[in-house]
C-alpha cells in the first residue's frame, strides 16, 4: 500500500506548461511548409591518391532544388539502367533523326485505332455453326527432312522444288464430319505444326502448311462459319509473316548490332536480301490465286528489306489480284486482310486502301447475282443472315479508310452509297466506321438515307441503332435534335419483336437523357414498359434494361428530379430476378452516394431509397459472401449518413428506429445506427449547451435506450465492448448517470466472454492485445465516473479487477500485469485533490469525496492487492527461459513508479532501485533505453522539489551487457 500512500501529488497545470514545446517566432513572409528548400551542396576533391591534401568547396544551388532529385541528378536508377542497356537510345538523336522519327510517329497508327485483336473474340463468338465441317491436313513426307551434309547444292535445290510440288500430288488427308470445336482444334494443331517445323529448320514444310491453310479460305461450304474461319486461318498467316520477317531481320545483325526500327534497304546485307527475294520467288510459284495472295500479303512487311517503294508498289498489285476472286464473300475478306496488313506496315498509304474499297463497291452488285442466290438456296441460308456475314469485313475496311480521314471522304462515301441505292449494309458500316462527330453533324442526311434505303435483308432499326450509338458520343446540331428523336422513335416504337425493340431503345435512351427533359425521358421509359411487360419479355432483356437504368442515373443524378420521373420506379419493377434487381439497386445507391452533396429529408427520396436499400438487405442469406455483405452495408450506411431532418431530432430518431427494423441482418448497418444515435444525443447536448430541459432529457434517455437494446444483437464481441464504452461516455456527457452505469456494468460482465482467438480479415489472431487496448480506454473513462450511492466505493473498478483476476490468460502472456500496472495509473490519478479531466456538469469522485480519508484508504487497499500481484508475477519469471520478460516488466513497473510515485519515501525508493537492478540482472535490458531513462532522472532532479532524484540517480548503476 505504500505505493499509493506515497503517490506523487500532481499539479497538472504546471506540468502541462513545463511539457509544452518551446514557441519560436516565425517570419511568415518567406516561410511556407510546402515551399521547396534550397539545398547547399558540399563537394570534396582529392588532390591525389596517396596525398592527404584535399580541398573542400561549398556551393549553394542557385535554383530551388528537391533534395531527392539532386541526389539522382534528375534521373532515377531504372532510367539509368535502361539507358546503359540500350546504347542506341542513350545517344542523343540528331535533328534530322528526330524530324524523321516525328514524321514516322505522325503517320503510324495511334492508340485511338481499335486493333483487329479486339474484334477477334467477338467474331468467333458471333459466327458459329452446328453443321459438320471438313479440313485437309498436310501429312508430310520423308523428303521434307534436311539433306545429308555430303549432298550437293543442286540436289538440295531439286529436293526443295519437289517438296513444293508434293502438295499438288495428294500428300493430304481430308478429315470430314468435324464439329466446330474439332475444327478449331485442328487449326490450332496446324498453327503449332507451323511453329515446330520452323524451329526445326523445315522452312518448306512450314510454307506448305501456310499454303494449305490459305486454300481453306476459298471454301464456303458452311457459309455462316466463314468469318470465324477467316479469323482462325489469318492467325496462322500472321504467325508465318512474323517468323519470316524476324528470320530475315536476324540475318541483318552485324557485329552484334541489330538494325534500328527505321532502317533503310541500303543497310541490309546481301545475304538477307537474297533470302528475302527467295521467299517472294517461292510464293510467286504458288499456282492458285487465293493462297498466293494471302501468303504474299502475310510477308508484305519483308519488302522493307528490298526497296523503299516495295510496299507502295505491292499494295496496288495485290488489290488488283483480288479482282480475280469470284465469290464476293471470299473477295471482301481478302480485301479486309490486305487492309489489315497495310495498316500495320504502311498506314500512310491511304490511296491503296481507298482503291481497295472502291473496287469492292464496283463489284457489290455480285451479292445479289444468281451464283450467290443459288449457293444460298443450296445451303438453306436466308439473305438477311448472309448479309451479316459481310459486316466484320466491311466494318474493318471502312475503319481503316476512315482513320484520321478528312470530312470530304465521308461526303464522298455518302454519295457512293446513294448511287448504290442506299444499301443498308453499306450505310450501317459507314456509320460504324467514321468518327461520331462527322456522323452527328449529318444526322438528318443519314435519317433521309435510312428512310429511302432498301430494307430487304438489313432492317432499318439496326441503322437507327448505329446512328444512335454515334449520337451518344457526339452532339448533333441543336435545331435538329428534337426532329432526330421523333424520326428515330417512330421507327423504334413500331417494332414488334421485344429484343429488336430493347436493343434500339437502350441506345436512344442515352440520347434522350443527354438532350431532353424528364418529360421525354418519362415517355421513353413508359414506352419501354409497354413493349417489355407483355409475356414477361423483360426476362430475356435484363442486360439492356440494366444499361437503360445506368444511363438514366448517369445523366439525371439529382435524385429529387429522378424520382419525380413517374415511370422510373415502375421501370425498376421489371427487374424480377433477384440477383439482377440487387445489382441495379447497388448502381442507384452508388450514384446517390457519389452525387448527393447535401443531406436530405425529402420524403419522396427517402421512401424510394429505403425501398431500394430494403431490396438489397433482403437479398442477404446464409450463402452471401462476406465481401458482398460489406458492399451492401457500405451503400446502406452511405444513405443513412445523408439523411438529416435538421433540428427535428425526434423525427431523426424515428427514422433510425425504422432503419433498425429494416436492416437488422447487416451488422455494420446496426453499428452505424448506434453511432448515428449517439451523435444525435451529443448534437442535442450541443444545442441545449449542456442544460437539458425535461423534454430533451427524456429524448436523450430515449437515444441511450436505443443503443442499449441494439448493442446485444451484434455478434462481434469487441464491437459490443467498444460500443458499450462509447455509449456509456455519451450517456455520462448527457448526465444520464444510471444509464451510463448500466453500459459500463454490461461491458464489465462481457469481458469474461472474450475468446482467446478472434478472426481479423479472415485470419485467427490472439485477442490479448485488443483486450489490453480496450481496458486501457475503459480505465481512462472510469476516472471520471462517480460512484453509485448504493453500490459502495469504486464498485466498477473492483468489478473490473475481479473479472481481470478470473480471466484465463495465456501462459506466456504478461498482459495481465501490464493491465495491473495501468490500474495503478488510474488509482494514482484518483488520489489527487483535483482530477486531470472532468465531464461537464458531472461531479466526479474528487468532488464527491473531497479527499476523504476513508476513500483514500479504499484506494490504498486496492493498490496493495495490485502491487502484490505484480511482484508475485515478477518472481515467477525468474526461470532461465523467462528472464527476458522479467527484465522488460521490471523496467515497465519502474517507469510507473517514476511517473506516479513519491520517491522521497524510502521504501518506494528502495523498490525502484531493486526493479532497476532486476531489469539489468541477466543482461537483457536495452542499454540505450536505460541510458535515456537515467538522463531523464538527472534532468528531472534539476526541477523544483525534485532534488531527491539526484540521490536516486546515484543509486542506479548502468551495467554492461557482458
Amino acid at each position: 500500500s505504500y505505493f499509493l500512500r506515497h503517490a506523487r501529488s500532481r499539479n497538472y497545470v504546471s506540468e502541462s506548461e513545463v511539457c509544452k514545446l518551446e514557441s519560436v517566432s516565425l517570419d511568415f513572409g518567406d516561410y511556407h511548409p510546402l515551399k521547396p528548400i534550397t539545398v547547399t551542396e558540399s563537394k570534396t576533391k582529392k588532390m591525389n591518391r596517396k596525398g592527404s591534401t584535399s580541398s573542400t568547396s561549398s556551393s549553394s544551388s542557385s535554383s530551388l532544388m528537391d533534395p531527392l532529385s539532386s541526389v539522382l541528378d534528375g534521373t532515377d536508377p531504372l532510367s539509368l539502367f535502361a539507358a546503359a542497356a540500350d546504347p542506341v537510345t542513350a545517344a542523343p538523336p540528331t535533328d534530322s533523326a528526330r524530324r524523321k522519327r516525328d514524321k514516322d510517329e505522325s503517320s503510324a497508327v495511334g492508340s485511338d485505332f481499335e486493333p483487329w485483336s479486339s474484334k477477334r473474340g467477338e467474331i468467333l463468338a458471333r459466327y458459329t455453326t452446328t453443321e459438320k465441317l471438313s479440313i485437309n491436313l498436310y501429312m508430310g513426307s520423308e523428303k521434307g527432312k534436311a539433306t545429308t551434309t555430303g549432298s550437293a547444292v543442286s540436289e538440295k535445290v531439286r529436293t526443295r522444288l519437289e517438296e513444293l510440288d508434293d502438295l499438288e500430288e495428294g500428300s493430304q488427308k481430308e478429315l470430314l464430319n468435324l464439329t466446330q470445336q474439332d475444327y478449331m482444334n485442328r487449326i490450332e494443331e496446324l498453327n503449332q505444326s507451323l511453329k515446330d517445323a520452323w524451329s526445326s529448320d523445315q522452312k518448306v514444310k512450314a510454307l506448305k502448311i501456310v499454303i494449305q491453310c490459305s486454300k481453306l479460305l476459298s471454301e464456303t461450304t458452311v457459309i455462316q462459319f466463314y468469318p470465324s474461319k477467316f479469323v482462325l486461318i489469318t492467325d496462322i498467316l500472321d504467325t508465318f509473316g512474323k517468323l519470316v520477317y524476324e528470320r530475315i531481320l536476324s540475318m541483318c545483325v552485324d557485329n552484334r548490332v541489330s538494325l534500328p526500327d527505321n532502317f533503310s534497304p541500303e543497310s541490309v546485307n546481301d545475304t538477307a536480301k537474297e533470302t528475302c527475294l527467295n521467299w517472294f520467288f517461292k510464293i510467286a510459284s504458288i499456282r492458285e490465286l487465293i493462297p498466293r495472295f494471302y501468303v504474299e500479303a502475310a510477308i508484305l512487311k519483308c519488302n522493307k528489306f528490298l526497296s523503299k517503294t516495295g510496299i507502295s508498289e505491292c499494295l496496288p498489285r495485290l488489290t488488283s489480284m483480288i479482282r480475280g476472286i469470284g465469290d464476293p464473300l471470299v473477295a471482301v475478306y481478302a480485301r479486309a486482310y490486305l487492309c489489315r496488313v497495310g495498316m500495320e506496315v504502311a498506314p500512310q498509304l491511304k490511296e491503296s486502301l481507298n482503291k481497295n474499297f472502291f473496287d469492292f463497291l464496283l463489284t457489290f452488285k455480285q451479292i445479289h447475282g444468281d451464283t450467290v442466290q443459288n449457293q444460298l438456296v443450296v445451303q438453306c441460308v436466308e439473305i438477311p443472315l448472309y448479309l451479316t456475314l459481310y459486316s466484320p469485313a466491311i466494318d474493318w475496311i471502312l475503319q481503316c479508310i476512315a482513320y484520321h480521314a478528312p470530312d470530304v471522304l465521308l461526303t464522298e462515301m455518302m454519295e457512293r452509297c446513294k448511287k448504290l441505292g442506299n444499301n443498308a449494309l453499306l450505310l450501317n458500316s459507314v456509320m460504324s466506321a467514321f468518327r461520331a462527330e462527322f456522323i452527328a453533324a449529318r444526322s438528318m442526311d443519314f435519317i433521309g438515307m435510312i428512310k429511302e434505303c432498301d430494307e430487304s435483308g438489313f432492317p432499318k432499326h439496326l441503322l437507327f441503332r448505329s446512328l444512335g450509338l454515334n449520337l451518344a458520343l457526339a452532339d448533333p446540331p441543336e435545331n435538329d435534335r428534337h426532329q432526330i428523336l421523333n424520326e428515330a422513335w417512330k421507327v423504334i416504337t413500331k417494332l414488334k419483336n421485344p429484343q429488336d425493340y430493347i436493343n434500339c431503345a437502350e441506345v436512344w435512351v442515352e440520347y434522350t437523357c443527354r438532350h431532353f427533359t424528364k418529360r421525354e425521358v418519362n415517355t421513353v421509359l413508359a414506352d419501354a414498359i409497354k413493349h417489355m411487360t407483355p409475356d414477361r419479355a423483360f426476362e430475356d432483356a435484363y442486360p439492356q434494361l440494366q444499361s437503360i437504368i445506368q444511363k438514366v442515373i448517369t445523366y439525371i443524378y439529382d435524385f429529387a428530379l429522378l424520382f419525380s420521373v413517374e415511370k422510373f420506379l415502375p421501370f425498376l419493377d421489371m427487374f424480377q430476378k433477384e440477383s439482377v434487381r440487387v445489382e441495379v439497386c447497388k448502381c442507384i445507391m452508388e450514384s446517390f452516394i457519389k452525387h448527393q452533396q447535401e443531406s436530405t429529408k425529402d420524403p419522396v427520396i427517402l421512401n424510394a431509397l429505403l425501398h431500394i436499400c430494403k431490396t438489397m438487405h433482403d437479398s442477404v442469406n446464409a450463402l452471401t459472401l462476406e465481401d458482398e455483405k460489406r458492399i451492401l452495408a457500405s451503400l446502406i450506411n452511405g444513405f443513412i449518413k445523408m439523411v438529416s431532418f435538421g433540428h427535428d431530432f425526434e423525427q431523426q430518431l424515428s427514422f433510425y428506429v425504422e432503419a433498425r427494423s429494416m436492416f437488422c441482418n447487416l451488422e455494420p448497418v446496426l453499428v452505424q445506427l448506434i453511432h448515428s444515435v449517439n451523435q444525435l444525443a451529443m448534437e442535442t447536448r450541443r444545442v441545449m449547451k449542456g442544460n437539458h430541459s425535461r423534454k430533451t432529457a427524456a429524448f436523450v434517455r430515449a437515444c441511450v435506450a436505443f443503443c442499449f437494446i441494439t448493442i446485444p444483437s451484434l455478434s462481434s464481441i469487441f464491437t459490443r465492448l467498444n460500443l458499450y464504452l462509447h455509449s456509456g461516455q455519451v450517456a455520462l456527457a448527457n448526465q444520464c448517470l444510471s444509464q451510463a452505469d448500466a453500459f459500463f456494468k454490461a461491458a464489465v460482465s462481457l469481458v469474461p466472454e472474450v475468446p482467446k482467438m478472434i478472426s481479423i480479415d479472415g485470419k485467427m489472431r490472439p485477442s490479448d492485445a485488443f483486450l489490453l487496448e480496450f481496458l486501457c480506454n475503459f480505465f481512462s473513462t472510469l476516472l471520471v465516473v462517480p460512484d453509485h450511492p448504493e453500490q459502495g466505493v469504486l464498485f466498477l473498478v473492483r468489478g473490473l479487477l475481479n473479472v481481470i483476476q478470473d480471466y484465463t490468460w495465456e501462459d506466456n502472456s504478461d498482459d495481465k500485469v501490464r493491465i495491473y500496472t495501468n490500474v495503478l495509473h488510474l488509482l494514482s490519478a484518483m488520489t489527487q485533490e483535483a482530477f486531470i479531466y472532468h465531464v461537464d456538469k458531472v461531479d466526479s469522485n474528487d468532488t464527491l469525496y473531497g479527499g476523504d480519508s476513508k476513500f483514500l484508504a479504499e484506494i490504498n487497499k486496492l493498490s496493495e492487492t495490485v502491487v502484490s500481484q505484480i511482484l508475485d508475477h515478477l518472481k515467477t519469471l525468474g526461470k532461465e527461459e523467462t528472464v527476458k520478460r522479467q527484465s522488460q516488466l521490471a523496467l515497465y513497473f519502474f517507469n510507473t513508479i517514476l511517473a506516479h510515485g513519491d520517491l522521497r519515501n524510502n521504501r518506494l525508493n528502495q523498490l525502484s532501485v531493486n526493479l532497476w537492478n532486476l531489469a539489468q540482472k541477466h543482461g537483457f535490458a536495452d542499454t540505450k533505453t536505460m541510458v535515456k531513462t537515467l538522463e531523464y532522472i538527472k534532468k528531472r532532479s534539476k526541477q523544483p522539489e525534485m532534488s531527491h532524484f539526484t540521490d536516486l540517480a546515484l543509486r542506479l548503476p548502468l551495467q554492461s551487457r557482458t
